[in-house]
């Protein structure tokens, strides 16, 4: 997939098949509507094209506002998104960055000078609720008046559900808030996952008998937190298993060398022999996040702090042995 970074860039192509949105966490709903996408796309002979905002429309204005509360938790860092975009089979990929000059756009400019000067829609796809331009002027009505007048084709796609329950990145969210991982990967289609290079901490882990990996979480505001049973791929052949903490570790000095940032620290619970100490730093690696053990504990002392994470390992550990005793049984099952 070729990402660019706003729509002016001779690489893009004359024309394409479009949608629009946030996409955060990229779930079952966003898929369908990729798939059909595409689908469109290659009946028109042109490439599929996502475009998508970065920062959130809604962050911008929570910033513009000083009103924090009004920005939305994210679920997925811009690199996961393009990702899932990727492997969802998307030609291209448009991210806009959404400032003053974009948030104060009619939505007809928005129409002319981007759909059709610098994009070349030739069909535009987009979701039940969707409204764009200044003021959120614009919606379907517009867009597909537009496409009569301009020569372009406009749909619409209906709500994606599971369960009755209609999919929606408010509805992941909700599901991560409340750490209910299994249904967060019903939703998703896929295990809740986190992904960034390795970065160098306090170091803390390591005099404490538990080494951990680092992932900085970009937004402040992670729809997910607390303790976690995981497994970390890109270190080997195969995954490990662990433990890990994505949030703001309250019992730490806030003015440690990580102060102010959000962190996934995840702690294999059997590092690998051939990766040596400080061999993991850099790497690109992927954490899943199975199974919420509990919400972040502040604890009264670094003693404390190691009896903490000794306990979250064990309880790791027991949730990996049932998760093997169950996959036993259910081949058990499917052989008779």
């Amino acid at each position: 997939m070729q990402i660019f970074r706003g729509y002016h860039h001779p690489r893009l192509a004359a024309q394409c098949a479009l949608t629009i949105g946030n996409f955060d966490g990229v779930h079952r709903g966003h898929q369908a509507m990729l798939a059909l996408l595409k689908n469109e796309a290659q009946h028109r002979g042109v490439p599929s094209c996502v475009m998508t905002f970065e920062p959130h429309p809604r962050d911008y204005f929570a910033a513009v506002t000083r009103k924090p509360e009004l920005a939305p938790a994210r679920i997925a860092t811009l690199r996961d998104k393009l990702t899932e975009l990727a492997r969802c089979g998307i030609d291209q990929c448009v991210v806009l960055p959404f400032n003053a000059r974009l948030a104060a756009q009619p939505a007809e400019d928005f129409i002319d000078d981007v759909l059709i000067k610098g994009l070349g829609v030739r069909y535009v796809l987009v979701g039940d609720d969707f409204r764009f331009g200044a003021k959120r002027t614009g919606d379907y009505t517009m867009l597909d008046a537009a496409g009569e007048r301009l020569g372009f084709d406009v749909a619409r796609m209906n709500s994606y559900e599971v369960s009755n329950t209609r999919v929606s990145s408010s509805a992941v969210r909700d599901a991560l808030g409340q750490g209910q991982m299994s249904r967060v990967a019903s939703l998703l289609g896929r295990p809740y996952s986190i992904s960034g290079h390795v970065v160098h901490g306090r170091k803390l882990g390591r005099e404490l008998g538990f080494r951990t990996l680092n992932l900085r979480f970009s937004h402040w505001k992670p729809a997910a937190s607390g303790i976690f049973a995981v497994q970390v791929f890109g270190l080997g052949p195969d995954p490990l298993p662990g433990v890990a903490n994505l949030g703001i570790r309250p019992t730490l000095d806030p003015d440690d060398v990580n102060g102010g940032r959000v962190l996934l620290e995840t702690h294999c619970l059997d590092w690998p022999a051939s990766l040596g100490a400080e061999e993991a730093y850099g790497k690109i690696i992927r954490v899943e996040l199975l199974h919420k053990l509990h919400d972040e504990l502040k604890y009264d002392g670094l003693d404390s702090l190691k009896a903490g994470i000794a306990r979250d390992c064990d309880d790791a550990r027991a949730f990996f042995a049932s998760m093997h005793t169950e996959t036993s049984r259910q081949t058990t099952r499917d052989r008779i």
